[in-house]
């Protein structure tokens, strides 16, 4: 059976204060992040951090997209501007300051490489 050429993926979830992984570009794929959005439905201002994660052997790289970013009480912010590449394996690691207020969402084309 042949794959898909394009799939598209939304992910959503409540971010913690341990760095979890929301995405990974599956094998075959680039995930062309369109959207990323997080809000703060708490009663306190929060801060989110964002980043790409690449695994190369044994070697991981972390780039901060975002770090500590403050998200206001009753708010929300794109947490990338314009699109995001992430190659087969890259990942989308989010993180908040707090376990149960921050609320994401993540918006991905997934192309298939060839």
């Amino acid at each position: 059976m042949a794959l898909a050429l394009n799939v598209y993926q939304t992910v959503t979830g409540i971010a913690s204060t341990i760095a979890t992984v929301a995405y990974t570009a599956p094998i075959g794929y680039s995930g062309i992040v369109l959207l990323a959005q997080a809000s703060n439905v708490g009663s306190n201002t929060q801060s989110v951090t964002l980043k790409h994660q690449r695994t190369v052997g044994i070697t991981t790289t972390d780039t901060e997209l975002l770090f500590d970013f403050p998200l206001p009480i009753n708010d929300s912010s794109s947490l990338i501007q314009g699109k995001l590449v992430l190659e087969t394996n890259d990942s989308l690691v989010i993180s908040a300051s707090n376990d149960t207020d921050v609320k994401y969402i993540i918006s991905v084309l997934e192309t298939l490489n060839q």
